[in-house]
C-alpha cells in the first residue's frame, strides 16, 4: 500500500513480485475399488502401506482380488493409495444393546462377530462409565477404549460424540434417559449378527452377480459420489473388471477426473482372441485416458502356502507406473528394462517377439519373460494407441504428462480468477506458467534443446480479446513438445569392404 509521506526522509515500501509459484501435483495416488468383508463403503479410505489396508480392511480374502492388488502396487514401487470397498446391500453390521446404548460395528461383515465390549461403571459416579472394545472373550485383549463417558447428551462427554467418528471398531447410539447402561461384557454381535452378505465378483457366473459389482463400481464416480469427495487420485484399478460396458463408464468418469484407467485383460485371453478387434465401448472418444495389459501374472498366494495363482495386472502395473513416476517422471514410459514385475513367479501367457508383434500395433500392452531382465512390462500404449488410428495420445506418457500439466495449472492459477483482466494480468500470469514449464523443461520433460523448441506460453490481446474481456474471461494457451518413447530401436549394420586397389 502506498506509503503516507509526512516528513522528509527514506521510506521503505514493499513492492510483491507477481510470483506465484506453480506446483507440480502428485501423479502417483493411486484409487482401488473392489469388494472387501471389512471396512468402510460409503467413503474412500486413504492408505500409504498394506499394513494399512490390513488394519482397515483386513488383510487378503481369497474371495477378492482387491487386497491382492494393493498388496502388488506397494511390492512394485506404490507409495500412495485410496481404496473405495464395494458391499452388497445384504451386508449386515453386528450390534449389541445394554440398557440404552447400542454399539454397532463401524462397518458391515462378520468380522465384528468375534468381538465384545466391557462397560465398566466408575465406583465414585455410578453416572460414568468405561467402554472397552474386546477382540477376543478375554480380559486382557482391549483394542480400544474410551474413559469417563456419559449417557447425558448434554455433557461434554456424552458417548456418541466421543466414540462416533473416532473408533475404528464401533459406533454408539444413546436412547432413552437411562443414566448409565450398567456393568459388564457383551457380545458385539449379541442383538444383530454381522453378516458379509453376498460377495461382489467382477468374474461371477451369476449375472446378477456380476451386474452388481458392475453398478458399485461405478456409483461411486457420480456427480457428489465418493470419488468427488477424494481431493486428487491419478490412476484406477478395479481389479479383475473386464466388461465392455462398464469399462467404457469407467473412461469417461476418469476423462471428467483427468485420472487414468488401467484396464486388465480377461484371464482366458489369448493371443488369438486378442488379436481380434477390441470391444467399440472401450476404444471410443474416452480410451486416450486408459491403457490394457496382457496376460495375467503368475504369483504365490500367501494363503495358499505359496501355491502359485493367476492374478490381474493392473496392481502390477499400477505400481510400476508410481516408481517410475518417481525415479524418472511421468514423461517417462512406464515400460521396458527397468519396469520390472515383483513379485510375479512367471506370466498366464508366454508369447514369442511375432506375437507381442501382432498386439502391440493394436494398442494392447503386453508383459514379457524376457532373458536377463525377467518379467517387464513392455508396452506403452493407450487404448487410442492402434496404429490405424493415428491418435496423438497413443503412448501412455504422452497422455499421462498432459493429465499432469492440465491438473498442475488449474491448480496454479485459482489466483486469476476475479484479477483485472488486462496486460499486467496476462505477464503475470506468463510469467508463473513460464517459470512452472521452464523448470520441467529443465528436468528432461520436453523435447527440444531450448525452451523455444519445447514450450509456449501465450496470454495477450491475441488470446483475449476484448469480447473475451467484456464477457469475463481470460484465454491461456499453453503448448509442450511432448517425449515420446523409442519404442523400436532399429541398428544398421554394415560390412566395410576392404581397399581395392585400382
Amino acid at each position: 500500500m502506498p506509503v503516507s509521506l509526512s516528513y522528509p526522509g527514506v521510506y521503505i515500501q514493499e513492492v510483491p513480485s507477481g510470483v506465484r509459484t506453480i506446483t507440480g501435483v502428485a501423479t502417483s495416488i493411486a484409487l482401488f475399488i473392489g469388494w472387501a468383508a471389512r471396512g468402510p463403503n460409503d467413503r474412500a479410505v486413504r492408505i500409504t502401506s498394506f499394513a494399512d489396508y490390513e488394519r482397515t480392511f483386513g488383510g487378503l480374502d481369497r474371495r477378492t482380488l482387491l487386497g491382492y492388488a494393493v498388496k502388488q502396487f506397494y511390492e512394485n514401487g506404490g507409495a500412495d493409495a485410496y481404496v473405495v470397498r464395494l458391499a452388497h446391500t445384504d451386508a449386515e453390521a453386528a450390534s449389541g444393546v445394554t440398557g440404552d446404548l447400542t454399539v454397532t460395528a463401524s462397518s458391515s461383515g462378520a468380522w465384528a462377530n468375534a468381538f465384545r465390549f466391557r462397560i465398566t461403571q466408575r465406583a465414585d459416579d455410578t453416572t460414568r462409565f468405561k467402554l472397552e472394545v474386546l477382540d477376543h472373550p478375554t480380559e486382557d485383549s482391549v483394542v480400544e477404549s474410551f474413559e469417563n463417558l456419559s449417557m447425558n447428551s448434554g455433557d461434554s462427554r456424552f458417548a456418541e460424540t466421543v466414540i462416533n467418528g473416532r473408533s475404528r471398531f464401533i459406533s454408539a447410539s444413546v436412547g432413552g434417559a437411562a443414566a448409565t447402561p450398567g456393568d459388564g461384557h457383551v457380545d458385539l454381535d449379541a442383538d444383530t449378527t454381522g453378516v458379509d452378505g453376498t460377495v461382489l465378483d467382477p468374474n461371477s457366473t451369476t449375472p446378477s452377480i456380476q451386474a452388481a459389482f458392475h453398478a458399485a463400481a461405478l456409483a461411486g464416480f457420480g456427480i457428489g459420489g465418493i470419488t468427488d469427495r477424494i481431493e486428487l487420485f491419478n490412476f484406477v484399478c478395479v481389479p479383475g473388471e473386464t466388461d465392455a460396458t462398464t469399462i467404457g463408464s469407467l473412461q469417461t468418469h476418469c476423462q471428467r477426473k483427468r485420472a487414468f484407467l488401467i484396464v486388465d485383460s480377461t484371464e482366458s485371453d489369448t493371443v488369438t482372441s486378442l488379436n481380434a478387434a477390441l470391444p467399440a465401448a472401450i476404444v471410443g472418444a474416452s480410451a486416450p485416458n486408459s491403457a490394457i495389459y496382457f496376460p495375467w501374472v503368475r504369483s504365490s498366494d500367501p494363503l495358499q502356502q505359496g501355491a502359485l495363482r493367476n492374478f490381474p495386472p493392473c496392481g502390477f502395473v499400477a505400481g510400476v507406473y508410481a516408481r517410475t513416476d518417481s525415479t524418472r517422471g511421468v514423461w517417462k514410459a512406464p515400460a521396458g528394462s527397468e519396469a520390472s514385475v515383483n513379485g510375479a513367479v512367471g506370466l498366464a501367457v508366454t508369447m514369442s517377439d511375432a506375437e507381442n508383434g501382432q498386439l502391440n500395433p493394436r494398442g494392447i500392452n503386453c508383459l514379457r519373460t524376457l532373458p536377463v531382465y525377467g518379467n517387464v512390462v513392455w508396452g506403452s500404449r493407450t487404448l487410442h494407441g492402434d496404429n490405424d488410428r493415428g491418435s496423438e495420445w497413443k503412448y501412455v506418457p504422452v497422455r499421462r504428462m498432459a493429465l499432469f500439466l492440465e491438473e498442475s495449472l488449474y491448480r496454479g492459477t485459482q489466483w486469476v480468477v476475479f484479477e483485472p483482466n488486462d496486460e499486467p494480468l496476462w505477464a503475470q500470469i506468463r510469467l508463473n506458467i513460464g517459470a512452472f514449464m521452464q523448470n520441467l523443461f529443465r528436468q528432461g520433460a520436453f523435447q527440444g534443446t531450448s525452451p523455444r523448441e519445447a514450450y509456449f506460453v501465450k496470454c495477450d490481446r491475441e488470446t483475449t480479446t476484448q469480447t473475451d474481456i467484456n464477457l469475463g474471461i481470460v484465454n491461456i494457451v499453453v503448448g509442450f513438445a511432448p517425449l515420446k518413447p523409442a519404442e523400436f530401436v532399429i541398428i544398421k549394420i554394415q560390412q566395410i569392404a576392404g581397399d581395392i586397389p585400382t
